[in-house]
């Protein structure tokens, strides 16, 4: 098993200073992809290095397979790390940089070849065992340094940030890799770090979204955790709904009209829309901002869901997609659309746009999300 606990873990660097880290308190269980996600400066890699054993932890527990891990120096943690920069031994080829680790540690040397060879298999190195780190690609790079790791059969892997130092190409390639990886050796929980989301939403079983800033002080560093489409569907919010989608979500300011049980109607610079969620503990009248996603607005003059009309600002063709630039109301921020790629739209026109009660989203002042009241992909 390589179950992975943080209990109320707490990290800063000196006595007066914020916290890094405050009250991380969550589970990944064994055989989970998990990923860190986060704006820079929220802590994720010093979470992850605290897991390693390369941070020390200020106060609470990690532990694995139920063994507080604490006061454990790192090579007995039965983990392994992969960096971002892939610190490969230059004189050494590729074979010799994957078996290093072994070798320190007097493993014997049939076993040695046999890690190293099922390693190289599973990364399709078996051709470059033999070559010097500078005959190879960034990617080919970075696969050395998963194979060094995988040969260690750890309990844990820890990726910081693996993929950044490769191009756009690479990236989609390797990241195909790390996925593959994950399902051939599903008896090691892995956790990876990225400010990537698409990396975030593509690789996980769990996405464990941080705050930062004064966020973390106020409500702790876990801003949201669960499974990539719940964080993307249900996001707790509106922190995290900003965060999780590309486009980033719209959001715009209204009143609260009317609040049912399964519905509340929310004023939308004077024109009416129903949103799917229970705000029954607001007041009629109270400020919230409605949050909708670009892909989830329909161009449309007739069909279902609140009608609001917006005037066309600029238009950016994709190839598959085209992204409208509208604005709603005098003072709202502009609305962003993303409609099919072919779209026909002329500057200026005006534009009436379906939004769908269980599409949208909506936040009270402190950014905190309503209870939807519809059932959404988990």
């Amino acid at each position: 098993m390589s179950r992975i606990e943080f209990k109320q873990v707490n990290k800063r660097y000196a006595p007066g200073l914020p916290w890094t880290i405050h009250d991380a308190d969550l589970c990944i269980e064994h055989g989970e992809f998990c990923v860190f996600v986060g704006p820079s400066g929220c802590g994720k890699s010093t979470l992850l290095r605290m897991v390693a054993g390369l941070e020390e932890i200020t106060s609470g527990e990690i532990l694995i397979e139920g063994v507080r891990v604490n006061d454990l120096p790192p090579a007995q943690r039965g983990v392994a790390m992969v960096f971002q920069s892939y610190a490969l031994y230059p004189h050494m080829s590729v074979r010799e940089n994957m078996a290093f680790g072994l070798r320190v540690f007097g493993a014997d040397r049939r076993e040695i070849d046999r890690k190293v060879n099922q390693a190289a298999d599973i990364l399709q190195l078996t051709s470059l065992l033999d070559r010097l780190p500078k005959h190879l690609s960034g990617g080919q790079r970075q696969r050395v340094a998963i194979g060094r790791a995988i040969v260690k059969e750890p309990r844990v892997f820890l990726f910081d940030e693996p993929l950044s130092n490769l191009d756009a190409s690479l990236r989609v390639q390797t990241r195909l890799e790390i996925a593959k990886l994950h399902q051939d050796i599903g008896s090691a929980s892995m956790i990876y770090v990225t400010h990537d989301q698409v990396e975030a939403m593509t690789l996980a079983d769990k996405i464990v979204l941080l705050h930062t800033g004064a966020a973390v002080q106020e409500h702790g560093s876990v801003a949201q955790c669960g499974t990539p489409m719940a964080l993307y569907h249900r996001p707790a919010s509106l922190f995290v709904a900003e965060f999780m989608g590309s486009p980033k979500m719209n959001v715009l300011p209204c009143r609260l009209v009317a609040a049912e049980a399964e519905h509340a109607i929310v004023d939308l610079a004077g024109q009416q829309v129903v949103v799917a969620v229970d705000a029954r503990g607001l007041s009629a009248g109270a400020d919230v901002q409605l949050g909708i996603r670009p892909e989830h607005i329909v161009v449309a003059d007739q069909g279902d869901g609140s009608g609001a009309t917006a005037t066309l600002l600029r238009m950016e063709r994709l190839g598959d997609a085209s992204l409208l630039y509208l604005n709603v109301g005098a003072g709202l921020p502009i609305m962003t659309v993303r409609v099919e790629g072919h779209a026909v739209a002329t500057v200026g026109e005006r534009l009436t746009l379906r939004l769908l009660a269980d599409r949208l989203h909506l936040f009270d002042g402190a950014g905190l999300a309503f209870t939807r009241t519809v059932t959404l992909p988990a």
